[in-house]
């Protein structure tokens, strides 16, 4: 089996299995090889094994707390393999695409967050993704104590300052910190932020082509999600594409949205059929 349609099969799997099932990182890695359908998986799935086992070979259960495994989780993958947030190629596609990120050190907050959440629960630690706008974040949770880490600037820890600050940078000056944004996020909706960022680019350079292919992928991993089937409606729908439109939209209309969406995709379904009879 090559590459991609291995990586298929397994955003397929994913697509039916229940979150705290899925492998994040294996899923990453399923969604960097659409992209590289040249590289065999094999190689990568040996660096996420060698990264899990250097946090476990260093582990020292007499000095085992939250301070200790931070730092622990630094020195691996920060000063020993190297990653590291790129800001200055910020908007690079490679940054998204797990295989590059591993292939070049250095990637997107919610790629370089997936390093950090497979190193961290590869040793049974508890650490969550947090639903933080703009900017991905991970909670590490030990006992009664828990730490915010930025995984695109070296794992700091992050204050309600810092956080405030990093909001009003990624949000506008107006944005205030909600208890929404540190709510925990299941591991399908980050490989979903993970693909958004691609989407968004290709929006932004007008290559709807490539946009549809990436909400083709994210609907493999989450067939249920109303708002994918919507935005690839829409998408279809300026493509000329009105038969396909049209079965997006009605797939989102069985889904449900708000009543406002649903109206306004039926409009659009029925003006689709007129023009094309």
């Amino acid at each position: 089996m090559n590459s991609r349609l291995e990586a298929r099969e397994i955003l397929r799997r994913i697509g039916t299995q229940p979150d705290e099932d899925i492998d994040l990182a294996e899923g990453a890695l399923a969604l960097g090889a659409l992209a590289r359908p040249d590289q065999p998986l094999e190689r990568y799935r040996r660096h996420l094994a060698a990264l899990a086992r250097d946090v476990a070979d260093r582990f020292d259960a007499d000095t085992d707390c939250l301070e200790a495994r931070i730092t622990l989780l630094h020195e691996v993958i920060i000063e020993r393999y190297g990653y590291t947030g790129d800001t200055d190629t910020y908007d690079d596609l490679q940054n998204a695409n797990l295989l590059r990120v591993i292939d070049r050190r250095k990637g997107l907050p919610v790629a370089l967050g997936i390093l950090y959440l497979h190193a961290a629960r590869s040793m049974g630690w508890n650490m969550t993704g947090l639903n933080f706008p703009g900017h991905f974040l991970v909670r590490l949770d030990v006992g009664g104590e828990r730490a915010i880490l930025d995984p695109f600037n070296a794992g700091q820890v992050r204050t309600a300052v810092d956080l405030r600050d990093l909001l009003k940078a990624t949000a506008g000056t107006a944005a205030e910190l909600e208890p929404g944004h540190y709510q925990p996020v299941g591991n399908r909706d980050i490989l979903l932020r993970l693909q958004n960022n691609l989407k968004l680019r290709y929006l932004s350079s007008n290559d709807v082509t490539q946009a549809l292919d990436t909400l083709e992928t994210m609907r493999l991993m989450a067939p249920e999600e109303p708002t994918l089937w919507r935005e690839t409606g829409l998408l279809e729908a300026h493509s000329g594409n009105l038969e396909q439109a049209i079965t997006a939209l009605e797939k989102f209309m069985r889904l449900g949205g708000t009543d406002h969406q649903l109206h306004q995709a039926a409009m659009l379904i029925q003006q689709f059929k007129n023009r094309l009879h």
